[in-house]
């Protein structure tokens, strides 16, 4: 790989990838999502059956009222539940169609649980045409309240984590503040600072006193950009495994890149065979 690229294209690593806690805990928070939702459209229909019955024509508008603002509760609980959701587990902007579904669930689901209870209220015939203004004025506002709780301004997605993650692991290397380090990201930033730290003590030599982040590793396989398996990186290009093969050169991070995500459980005797001391 070429040494002169910028930092911005090499400071790069493998997909973040959400963790079976973070799976676990947003496949709950989906699953209580979406009771809310059920409960909020089941107000929404509970509604309309009242108004087909005309339960509405000439009173009762403190219900109708009570089924609106419940049916809002519950619709934002829904979404707020789902946005947490989704800070657990993203969606990736490569599936854009999925990417704005996912993140916009709350106020699709939202609009889908008021527009229709809204508009046949105002276009009831029968109702007092004051409480029909009341409720409908309600209503209205509070979908518009609901939906606004349930869009996602900023989503996250799998490429910002991963962003972070590396640069959450530059500055652990660094020993810098950890400026970038989310809870989301964290514990695999900390991993992948831990290889790179693994390395430059198993790269020392007079050259480099402190070692290098410099690794080699199996090219992916027919030109791709990332291996389709993971492979393992190795300290030097001479090491026993790499003999014969097609080989990349780079840091920790463009190891992880191309899917060279373990690193080698034979450092001593790689150290031996590329001419390192052995770490005391």
């Amino acid at each position: 790989m070429s040494d002169n690229k910028s930092a911005a294209e090499t400071d790069v690593t493998k997909d973040w990838k959400a963790t079976q806690g973070q799976v676990s805990a947003a496949k709950r928070l989906r699953i209580f999502a979406a009771l809310s939702w059920i409960v909020a459209i089941g107000g929404e229909i509970t509604g309309i059956v009242l108004l087909y019955k005309h339960k509405f024509d000439h009173g009762n508008l403190a219900l109708l009222i009570g089924i609106l603002v419940g049916i809002a509760i519950f619709a934002i609980a829904g979404s707020l539940m789902w946005k947490a959701a989704n800070k657990h587990d993203p969606a990736s902007r490569s599936e854009p169609f999925k990417f704005f579904v996912q993140n916009q669930l709350g106020a699709i689901v939202t609009l889908v649980a008021f527009l229709p209870l809204i508009a046949l209220i105002f276009l009831d015939k029968d109702m007092d045409p004051k409480n029909k203004k009341i409720a409908g004025g309600i209503g209205a506002a509070l979908a518009v309240v609901a939906t606004l709780f349930g869009v996602s301004y900023k989503p996250p997605s799998v490429e910002q984590y991963t962003q972070d993650m590396n640069t959450c692991a530059a500055q652990i290397r660094a020993s810098q503040p950890t400026t970038a380090c989310s809870p989301e990201v964290a514990a695999q930033a900390q991993d992948i600072a831990k290889d790179s730290a693994t390395v430059a003590d198993a790269t020392k030599d007079a050259a480099h006193p402190a070692g290098q982040d410099v690794v080699y590793w199996i090219a992916p396989e027919n030109g791709a950009k990332k291996s389709a398996t993971p492979h393992v990186f190795h300290i030097c290009e001479g090491v026993s495994p790499l003999r014969n093969k097609a080989v990349n050169r780079g840091s920790v991070t463009e190891a992880y890149a191309q899917n060279a995500t373990r690193i080698t459980k034979q450092i001593t005797m790689e150290q031996k065979q590329c001419g390192f001391a052995a770490s005391k």
